[in-house]
């Protein structure tokens, strides 16, 4: 009884010791989503600026009187020659009926010194006067002549004082609110009746940095015979619907702020645009380039450098540091890094280890275009797909 107890104890270790010698089984490796997208991209870069006048007037008066009419309303629109102030012009018309008749009577003086210096040549032919009376005559003619000319610049300066005392837009814009009513006494050039700002075409002032203006220039952006396009926001809006084209870049930077300044020019017909609104511009950064685009989910941030996860050999995960750009529809442009034929994961990085085998699964990648609602701070830099 005894031998068969120690026979069943060795066999029952026989059995444990082969249980435990069998491997474990390995778990299946994770499976990852590959895609990576190219597309034709452009980059834009932001700039905040304002609103300005490309032209603006201090409508002032140019003879001085009484005020005796206001033709336009406060704020209204005005073409350029319309009417908007009336001075009293009784003083300048009578100022210039007497130039006019001042001018009649030189007139009517030189005629008659042109006969008497005709009589006198005639007579002193048949040798009845002297040559001194023609020499006086003579002379009589060329005062006449000039008292004529003295008048006739009397008439000019009078007719230009007449036509002073009606007071006009020297630009088509929209004027301010009326510094003088009807009674009031004006100042030839000191008063300030008025001012008139243009607003079609508007300009978009805005500063860059040296950093862009070099990166402008060495793309050949800048400076050309085209002008690169420009796209710009304000404050309540979500899309960049206002379009211009970049039209000025000072020739200097500034040696305080280190910038330079610079306008594009914007088409504003309906006036909506006004001086001294903020918004955000959008300039054409870079020629279309072939983009490489993953989703920001993708980015993997290791301390201080950005990275993505790649299937290389063996179906194992290499890790790859990239250098990132700006955003396109919800999708990060890859500037370096990648190659097109690389395989990107784009989902189940939770699960992914450098090093380690995973199992592929093909994804695909969308744009997904932003969202209307409203409108947020850009950022430092953005892109469009470029037209085909």
């Amino acid at each position: 009884m005894v031998f068969f107890r120690r026979v069943w104890a060795v066999l029952a270790l026989g059995v444990v010791a082969a249980c435990g010698a069998k491997e474990a089984p390995q778990p299946s490796p994770p499976t990852v989503v590959v895609a990576l997208l190219q597309r034709q991209v452009e980059d834009w870069d932001d700039f905040v600026g304002q609103f300005e006048s490309p032209s603006s007037v201090d409508v002032r008066p140019r003879v001085s009187g009484y005020v005796t009419a206001v033709g336009f309303k406060d704020g209204q629109t005005v073409a350029k020659g319309q009417l908007l102030f009336q001075i009293d012009a009784r003083p300048y018309q009578a100022a210039y009926d007497q130039a006019k008749a001042q001018e009649a009577h030189a007139a009517a003086t030189l005629a008659d010194a042109k006969v008497e210096l005709q009589r006198s040549r005639q007579l002193v032919a048949a040798r009845a006067t002297s040559q001194q009376d023609v020499d006086t005559r003579l002379a009589t003619e060329q005062t006449a002549e000039a008292d004529v000319a003295a008048a006739q610049a009397a008439q000019r300066t009078a007719a230009l004082n007449l036509a002073f005392t009606r007071v006009t837009s020297p630009i088509a814009g929209r004027a301010s609110d009326s510094k003088a009513m009807p009674g009031n006494l004006v100042t030839q050039d000191v008063t300030i009746l008025t001012s008139v700002v243009a607003l079609d075409p508007i300009r978009f002032r805005f500063t860059g940095a040296e950093a862009d203006f070099l990166k402008y220039k060495r793309e050949g952006l800048i400076g050309g015979a085209v002008e690169p396009p420009v796209q710009i926001r304000l404050q309540d809006e979500a899309d960049y619907r206002w379009n211009g084209r970049l039209a000025f870049v000072d020739n200097a930077f500034d040696t305080g702020s280190g910038v330079i300044s610079a306008y594009a020019l914007v088409d504003n017909p309906g006036g909506f645009l006004t001086p001294g609104l903020f918004g955000h511009l959008r300039l054409q950064g870079s020629h279309p380039y072939l983009g490489q685009m993953v989703p920001d989910t993708a980015i993997v941030t290791d301390q201080s450098r950005e990275e993505v996860y790649v299937v290389g050999a063996g179906d194992r995960i290499v890790p790859h540091m990239v250098q990132l750009g700006p955003v396109v529809d919800g999708l990060r442009v890859i500037r370096s890094g990648v190659a097109p034929t690389d395989r990107v994961v784009i989902d189940g990085l939770i699960h992914a280890r450098p090093g380690k085998p995973v199992t592929v699964r093909p994804g695909r990648i969308t744009p997904q275009a932003a969202e209307s609602g409203a409108p947020e701070a850009p950022p430092a830099g953005s892109a469009t797909f470029a037209a085909p």
